[in-house]
Parts: C-alpha cells; structure tokens; sequence
C-alpha cells in the first residue's frame, strides 16, 4: 500500500474538482485528484458538452429542413443519421476528456484513478487497478457531484426508460416519447428529439415549464414548443408506468384531475438529482441537509480541512457554479496556507446564471420579477421583443425577447431574463453587470454595437424605464 502526502487532494475530476486541482497547482501547493470514472466527470463526459453537440446537430437539421425561409433549395431529402449524430457527440467528449488528461500533466497534478474513500478529514483510500493507496493531505477537497434520480415506478432500464446518460447514446431512435420533468435536463432533450421527428411529450408537476425561470419565460417557451408540435402537459403527474418490450404504458393525470394511459416507445426521467454523498465516509465528518453537504461560502465543512463544491452541495446545480467554487476552495485554502497573495471571494448566488440550450434558448441571472417583488422590492421591469431587433430578423430569428428587472428607489439591476437565439452567450453581460453592481444608468449609457442581437438588452433596459426606441 502507497501512503502519499499532498498539500490539497480533490475527490472527483468534474467542472468543480479539475478547476479547483488546477487553481491549487497554480499556487504552489502540492495537489492530487482522484476520479472513478472519467476525467472530466459528466459534464465533460455525459452532461454540458455533449449534449450541446447533440443540440448542435438537431440545430443543423432544423436549419436544413426551413432552408426555402433563407431564400435556399436543397437537393435531395433531409435525413438525420442518429449513429452519426451520436459518434461525433461522443468524439466531441473524448477530445475534451484528452484535454483534461492534458492540464493535470501541464499542471503537475498526480491522479489516482480509483474509488476514493475518506478515512477522516484529510486522508483517504483509493482503491482502484494498482490495489489500494492511502492519501493524506493537508487539505481535501469533495467534488463527488450527483446522478439523475429515480422514480420508484420508473427505473431506468437504458431500453425503454432512461436518464440523460441513456439519452444521449439511444440504442434508436424513439417514435413517441415522454419525457417526465421539465427543467434544463428534460426540456433539453425534449427539443433534441423533437427537432429529430420525434413525437415528444412533456409532463411537469407544477403548474408552468422551466420553472425557476421568469413566468414570462415559461409561458413564451411553452408557446413556442407547442407551435413545434411537442404536446406539453403542466400541472400534471406520471402516476405509473409499465415497461414492455415494444414501449411504455403511462398512466398521466392532467391538471384537471383526469387519469389516462398513453402508450410511447420510451420515456426519459428528468426529475432532479441526487448527491453521490453515500459510501464516501462523509457521514460522521460533515453535516448534510438531503444528502447535500452543507458548506460557508467558501466551502469550507464543519470539520477542518475537509472542503466540498459542485453537485454533492446545495443548488443550483451547475457546472459553472462548480467551477467557481472549485477556484474559491483553492485560494481560500492557500490563504489558510500562508500565501498572502490571494484574495478567495465568498460565492454570490444571485450573480450565478443559468441557461437551457433548448430551441428557443433561455438564459437568466438574479431574481425574476415575482421574486424581486416577494423580497419587497420596488420593481421596474422592461422587456424588448426580437421582432423589434433588425439583426434577429435579418437571421430569422425573431422569436424571443430581453426582460430586465430593476430596483425601482436605487436602479440596482435585480435579474435579467431571456429567451430567443444565441441568449446563452448574451446574458453574460448582464452578468458582469450584476457582479459590478450596475445600475441602470451604466447600462443606458452602454454603447450596444449595430447590428447585434445584444442591443434587445439595451433596449430593455431603456423600456423599464419608458425609454425605448424601437418598439
């Protein structure tokens, strides 16, 4: 048995623990990750990247398929090749997960490739294909993150139910489909397959889709998968299901209380996470609220030295919010270390974003207006259409709008909400706003470049407060 001293070691290499592995090495401190599966983890693997190139694929067909709207013939039919489809998204993993590999060794940092166990704060086994090796370090970081959850009725089998893992590399395609939840996951794959020529249908519980998002988000986005042909089911509940060799057998109640039984070929469960906290020695060493371990803004526990970030703590339960957290961990760490060099900043979750990939695109930061006005907040709030933005209409991409939300008495900028073309790499603006603390007359005096999609941004600002132009 190998016994191996680090300053910091990681326990999972996913968008939180290869961040905060990396960050260590930069400040000179000794560092080691430990990873199961994959480096990368399952965004890198199984999540973020290859569902966007799955996405991307679906985007091209969908494109190809309205090209007489751009002015374009097309020989031929129009065929998706799902095989195909689904190599190049897994290729695209792969590359991703080589770059990894690449950055520890850049980096220096050693990785144990094995099931890591704590066997207190700062120590840990490793068991994996060289037998087993003890770790200790001063420091260690849990970034174990979570897997898709189960329904009792609705085990994934990876034939005809499945969570994201089996959506992503179907053994076919599927004619009708379910797809049970609605968040960023559900909705996700919902307008993958749809965009494909799957019959795709959508059950959420509560009574709108995407749910965390701004109302007016919601109700534009069921609009706009209802005209795509999705049938979208809010208010409603999966009550059961039966699996047999040619599908499954929902029985769905609707909002109105009625219970039917609809048949499909297979049905994809995106109901949330759970944490992968269990069988990691955690239990006497942290204290932990639904599996998720409970941590200060700098992810720190309550036992010292032991650390935890990503998907294993409290929401919301994103890659890049892990990421962040990974790099606060570090340099906090570091400072604890003696480096006086470094400044760790407590993480602000109301400046963390959030985007759905879905088509139309939605994007968000901060509060929605419902939530702004439960704060006690004196609300303004202005939304621009796309159909007012000549460079969404010269893409044909008129579908969608920019809604902001600020304190009326101070014009601090509360939340901002999107939907439409290309938002996911729009509401980073707005980001950086919130993290500066702007106001609106920061953002009115913002010169927008012409012609972009980005100035429905400037013009919502403007609308909030009676200012629009062109609209």
């Amino acid at each position: 048995m190998a016994d191996t001293q680090y300053d910091v070691i990681v326990l999972g290499s996913g968008p939180g623990g290869y961040v905060a592995a990396i960050r260590a090495a930069q400040l000179g401190l000794k560092t080691a990750i430990v990873e199961r599966e994959l480096l990368g983890g399952i965004c890198l693997n199984w999540g973020c990247i290859p569902t966007k190139a799955l996405l991307r694929s679906a985007e091209i067909l969908h494109y190809a398929q309205h090209a007489k709207d751009y002015g374009l013939k097309i020989a031929g039919s129009i065929e998706a090749d799902l095989e195909a489809v689904v190599k190049r998204s897994r290729g695209v993993a792969k590359q991703l997960n080589q770059g990894v590999t690449h950055l520890m060794k850049k980096n220096k940092i050693a990785v144990h490739m094995g099931v890591g166990t704590l066997t207190g704060p700062t120590s840990l086994t490793v068991k994996g294909e060289k037998g087993e090796e003890k770790l200790t370090a001063r420091h260690v970081i849990v970034a174990t993150g979570a897997r898709a959850r189960d329904l009792p009725f609705a085990k994934a089998d990876g034939k005809r139910v499945w969570t994201y893992r089996h959506a992503m590399t179907p053994p076919e395609m599927p004619k009708k489909l379910l797809v049970i939840g609605s968040g960023a996951i559900g909705i996700e794959f919902a307008s993958f397959y749809n965009d494909m020529g799957c019959e795709v249908t959508v059950v959420e519980m509560l009574d709108r889709i995407v749910p965390v998002e701004d109302a007016d988000v919601s109700a534009f986005l069921e609009k706009s998968l209802t005209k795509q042909g999705m049938t979208i089911m809010t208010g409603a509940g999966v009550e059961d299901i039966k699996v047999s060799g040619s599908g499954v057998k929902a029985k769905i109640k609707d909002k109105t209380g009625k219970v039917s039984e609809t048949d499909f070929t297979h049905c994809i469960v995106a109901v949330g996470i759970v944490p992968n906290t269990e069988n990691v020695g955690l239990e006497k060493l942290v204290e932990m609220d639904r599996g998720f371990i409970q941590i200060d803004p700098y992810g720190r526990t309550k036992s010292k030295g032991l650390w935890a970030i990503g998907d294993c703590t409290p929401g919301p339960w994103l890659a890049h919010k892990a990421s962040h957290e990974g790099v606060t961990a570090a340099e906090a760490i570091a400072k604890e270390l003696g480096n006086k060099d470094v400044h760790p900043h407590p993480l602000d979750r109301n400046n963390i974003p959030g985007c759905t990939y879905c088509h139309p695109q939605i994007a968000s930061v901060g509060l929605t207006e419902a939530k702004a006005k439960e704060a006690g907040y004196a609300v303004k709030a202005g939304t621009f259409p796309f159909i007012g933005n000549g460079k969404a209409i010269a893409l044909g991409e008129a579908e969608g709008f920019v809604k902001t939300v600020f304190d009326a008495k101070t014009g601090e900028l509360l939340g901002a909400h999107m939907v439409g073309a290309e938002v996911t790499e729009m509401i980073q603006g707005y980001v950086v706003g919130k993290t500066l603390e702007t106001t609106e007359a920061e953002l009115m005096n913002t010169i927008f470049p012409h012609p972009t999609i980005s100035e429905s941004m400037h013009e919502s600002v403007l609308a909030a407060y009676g200012r629009a132009l062109h609209i």
